[in-house]
């Protein structure tokens, strides 16, 4: 470590710490080291990674979940902004914002983190073995170890509990064996004090002990897991290899049944009376993956409301059913135990659909457990003046999703409230960014600037290509014989190194590969490992701090297009994965390097739409000292916010609202363009241009970065009466009539909600997200105007997730009534003398019940805008349902494919005031780390025209989605086509559509290509 950074100024310390190091800390450490402040990263055990380390697979795409975290684990790792304080705990806080100090509690490791090389010796040789917390005690460790191959710092530690030379004084073998003397007996405790301007608070959760409730049997029959148990199970790195086997057998289950909300939505055994949000779709993710391991296997997902609300859920809750085959069962698992004459374990529960009493045995039971908080961590809170909720979690603002009661610490992830992966992400971002403003002043003041390895010249020399085979756990080498490979790429021509990885994406294999490099001579690289496209720029990095250019490089995808496509027949694979090395083996000796242009950035960002997403990403910006264009083609601010009265935590939105009104109108950096579009774009990262159309006429303004944040709009149903009766009326409408204190609402005496018109059908399949929560807090609002009225919620699933659950659960005491509904059979709304009538099929009378209605309030579906002709410009994707698609699912939500471009609020995907503030700071983030940079490069692989062939017809213009080529207008040249290599990004459409074969792709040319094709057959 360091030395501790002592603030004597009035200036805020150009350092934050980040207390945690799950994907959320992981995220909000990078955000700030790449805005150009000084990062302590301190996670209480010995690597990072956090729980989304432990997972197989993400949802809802199934993506390898180890596969898109090890970049960013590397990228901590090697990030010269960045320190790592593992195995220690913060004590105490003291200071205020700008100037803290942090006193920090760091374990001993017993191995010097300098001189250990992850080799391994140790744990070889080491005779002690212990459940292994990784596996959740599935397996055994040893006693002197890492957690788990891919680690971050990948160093090793001794576990002073079991260790029998710290515990007994005897053995010591680690200290014999280890080639680098990095085992030292001697280490202790410490304790460090560290000088930071901001913290963030992002210490993840614990998963509910299920030990709790013994109605489930875990730990009681061994059949019987918990959902994170069987995770590791699932995973190739697992226990199990990936093999799903039953623990008191080993033979494999015919039948799995999963039990959803335990430890969650529970105020009889546990007084966890939240959701955990994330539950419904793990159990679901977990049975298609099952399935695709045994298509044969029977699932079944015991559930009370299926929470599928996030981007894409619904559409896997939808394949899950109809696909696959996976029986959903709606109760509440009384019991589950085993009988003497039975083999496994027998389910108790009562059949919602048959109206009695059931019961199932299942071969393999998963208790889907619930997020909570620990007690240090509530306890850790307070000690520092930091409010928690009922629940334990860190309790926010509406209108500041991150900012914790004390000035100056921040909060993301779990911590803050039960999340999946992009959220925390998102607000990873906010907190990044709320905290990089805290100590804007200093920013730059402590950071360090990475030397760059020179490039060695390898023109003119003979190729030596280093192959690289990566084993990807199981995921490659359970099918493809991995070895097989490497010794067939060493015979290859040019081939001067081959070799094999067990994971060649970890840290410890970067840095190898770099050594073999430098001490290879080698001038080209081929890795045969996973996709391209989340480790290609891993490995390019990789070969720049080996001085190569690193466009000298191949990457074989033998994971997706071998391994998994061709899972039932190794040999195939194997030959396969052969042939495909030897194509990119055959392409890169062809490969000459590639140069990048340097540019430079202008630091004013654009702002298209300005609701409170939109608001607050200009605030985010402005308050930092940049400039902002905000468009907003209404004649005021604030969009969808206008409509609404209240947050879920009773927030006046009106209130915060205006008050970010005024701020923005207010604000100096800030140039507000109401009644106005964008009507044109040209441009690229860090150098755009865009055309306004206003009132005033056109003007044109230039900025580096977009943020797009267009919002959405209310569907407008055509059933249940509506726009036929007065008395039917929408949502939003009735925040209206609620604030307008309209006799509609002040005089009804019955008011039925009725849930998801227009939202989970098949021309909208997607849940809305908002509207369950909506309509709960105005079924309160209303019960307190007027206690005696009757308030009906008619509903399919409810979906207050996260603490939300608590306003479900109040509306139920004070006297709504919930009655379900199914999509086969809607409520019908009749008019008639005195007013409307509501018929809905009772799901526990089983019969009709007819209620008399002064008001009917429709939860319509949020509906994007399909803003094509913004899409167009950008040349950023949309989804099927009209809202824009982000880079990546999971780790970027907020960021455009096309650089420079970012994305928030609704126009991303339905999602309440918090939520968007959160992704609309996040997206700030982004932007912060854009215009931290004195400069950018461009791609080395783009396309090049040969004017000389060239035949001007205009083809390449034509079909080009980035606008890169472009028509000379004179010159030598004229009518000819050239490509700008800034709006390039190497897609080849270009160079596949040119009749005359003028354009070239860098990387691609027709020689490298027709060598492929060559060692191919």
């Amino acid at each position: 470590m360091g030395t501790p950074i002592l603030n004597t100024s009035d200036s805020p310390v150009g350092a934050v710490l980040v207390a945690g190091g799950g994907i959320a800390g992981i995220q909000a450490a990078l955000d700030l080291a790449d805005s150009g402040f000084f990062v302590y990263l301190v996670e209480q055990g010995p690597a990072i990674g956090g729980v989304m380390a432990q997972l197989d697979k993400t949802f809802p795409t199934n993506d390898c979940s180890m596969c898109i975290m090890s970049p960013k684990l590397v990228e901590v790792g090697r990030h010269i902004n960045i320190e790592l304080v593992t195995l220690a705990t913060i004590q105490d806080i003291q200071g205020q914002k700008g100037n803290f100090s942090v006193e920090i509690f760091q374990k001993a490791r017993y191995v010097d983190l300098d001189k250990c090389v992850g080799c391994g010796a140790c744990a070889e040789k080491c005779p002690k073995k212990v459940a292994d917390v990784y596996n959740q005690g599935l397996d055994k460790r040893k006693a002197v170890y890492v957690p788990y191959a891919q680690a971050v710092p990948l160093k090793y530690v001794i576990d002073p509990v079991h260790c029998i030379k710290l515990t007994k004084d005897r053995c010591g073998i680690c200290e014999k064996v280890c080639p680098a003397g990095a085992v030292n007996f001697q280490d202790t405790d410490k304790t460090l004090t560290l000088q930071v301007g901001a913290v963030i608070l992002a210490p993840g959760f614990e998963a509910y002990h299920p030990g709790d409730s013994p109605i489930y049997g875990w730990h009681q029959l061994k059949d019987v897991v918990t959902s994170l148990e069987f995770e590791r199970m699932l995973s190739a790195s697992g226990p199990k290899k990936g093999h799903v086997t039953r623990l008191s057998d080993g033979a494999e289950p015919r039948h799995i049944a999963w039990l959803q909300c335990v430890g969650s939505r529970d105020i009889n055994r546990c007084d966890n009376a939240h959701c955990s949000s994330v539950c419904c779709m793990y159990a679901i993710k977990q049975a298609i993956i099952a399935k695709e391991h045994d298509p044969s296997l029977a699932c079944t997902i015991f559930y009370m409301d299926m929470r599928t609300h996030g981007k894409g859920f619904e559409a896997c809750f939808n394949e899950a059913r109809d696909k696959h085959g996976i029986r959903f069962v709606r109760c509440r698992v009384h019991s589950v135990y085993q009988a003497p004459d039975k083999p496994c374990p027998t389910l108790d529960y009562f059949d919602d659909e048959a109206g009695a009493a059931a019961q199932t045995d299942a071969d393999l039971v998963v208790l889907s457990v619930g997020m909570q908080i620990d007690a240090e961590t509530r306890a850790f809170a307070q000690k520092i003046g930091i409010d928690l909720t009922a629940s334990g979690f860190c309790n926010t603002h509406s209108f500041s999703p991150t900012t914790t009661s004390r000035d100056g610490i921040y909060v993301c992830g779990a911590f803050q409230g039960p999340k999946d992966i992009p959220q925390s992400v998102i607000e990873a971002g906010s907190a990044a960014l709320c905290a990089g403003t805290a100590v804007s002043k200093s920013r730059g003041t402590l950071v360090k600037t990475v030397e760059k390895v020179p490039e060695r010249d390898v023109t003119g020399e003979v190729p030596r290509i280093g192959v690289f085979v990566c084993h990807c756990g199981i995921n490659i080498s359970g099918v493809v014989d991995v070895g097989a490979v490497r010794d067939f790429a060493a015979a290859l021509p040019f081939v001067a190194f081959a070799d094999d990885n067990l994971y060649s994406c970890s840290q410890d294999a970067q840095e190898i590969i770099t050594g073999i490099i430098r001490d290879k001579g080698l001038n080209r690289v081929v890795v045969a490992a996973c996709s391209p496209r989340t480790h290609e720029p891993l490995f390019q990095e990789t070969l720049a701090q080996a001085g190569l250019n690193k466009y000298l490089f191949e990457m074989v995808n033998i994971r997706n297009h071998n391994s998994w496509v061709h899972k039932d027949d190794p040999e195939a694979a194997t030959k396969k994965a052969m042939e495909s090395v030897a194509m990119a083996v055959a392409k890169v000796a062809l490969f000459t390097p590639l140069k990048e242009e340097s540019l430079s950035v202008d630091k004013d960002l654009l702002v298209v739409g300005g609701g409170i997403s939109g608001m607050s990403a200009a605030l985010s910006m402005a308050d930092q000292g940049f400039d902002v264009t905000l468009v907003e083609k209404q004649h005021c601010l604030g969009g969808q916010a206008n409509r609404i009265l209240q947050t879920a935590t009773g927030a006046d939105v009106q209130t915060g609202l205006e008050a970010l009104q005024r701020r923005v109108l207010d604000h100096d950096r800030i140039r507000t363009h109401l009644e106005s579009t964008l009507a044109g774009v040209n441009g690229f990262v860090g150098n755009f241009e865009s055309r306004i159309t206003g009132p005033a006429g056109d003007i044109t303004v230039r900025h580096g970065a977009v943020v797009i944040a267009t919002g959405a709009k209310e569907f407008q149903p055509d059933e249940y009466l509506y726009n036929k009766s007065p008395r039917v009326i929408t949502g939003l409408s009735l925040d209206e009539k609620i604030m307008q204190n309209d006799d509609l609402v002040t005089t009804a005496k019955t008011a039925v909600f009725i849930q998801c018109v227009g939202s989970r059908e098949p021309d909208r399949p997607y849940c809305s997200r908002i509207c369950c929560t909506h309509s709960i807090a105005s079924a309160l609002h209303l019960k307190e105007m007027n206690p005696q009225m009757d308030v009906y919620i008619l509903y399919r699933d409810i979906r207050t997730y996260g603490e939300k659950e608590r306003l479900y659960q109040e509306a139920r005491e004070k006297g709504v009534v919930f009655i379900r509904y199914s999509v086969d059979n809607k409520p019908d709304v009749t008019r008639e003398k005195d007013g409307l009538t509501v018929t809905v099929m009772d799901h526990v009378l089983r019969q009709p019940v007819r209620i008399p209605a002064d008001l009917v309030v429709l939860a319509s579906a949020v509906v994007s805008r399909k803003e094509d002709a913004l899409a167009k410009l950008f040349k950023v994707p949309m989804d099927s349902d009209g809202f824009f698609a982000e880079a990546h699912v999971k780790l970027a939500p907020s960021n455009f494919a096309v650089d420079g471009v970012f994305l928030c609020g609704l126009a991303h995907y339905p999602k309440p005031i918090d939520e968007s503030i959160a992704q609309a700071q996040a997206a700030a983030a982004g932007v912060s780390r854009l215009f931290a940079k004195h400069e950018i490069k461009t791609l080395g692989n783009t396309a090049q025209v040969n004017t000389a062939v060239c035949s001007g017809c205009g083809v390449c213009v034509a079909v080009c989605p980035y606008s890169a080529p472009e028509m000379i207008p004179d010159g030598r040249d004229a009518g000819k086509a050239r490509v700008n290599p800034v709006l390039c990004k190497g897609c080849g459409l270009c160079t596949a559509s040119c009749r005359s074969g003028a354009v070239e792709l860098m990387g691609y040319k027709e020689q490298q290509i027709m060598a492929m094709i060559d060692h191919a057959f």
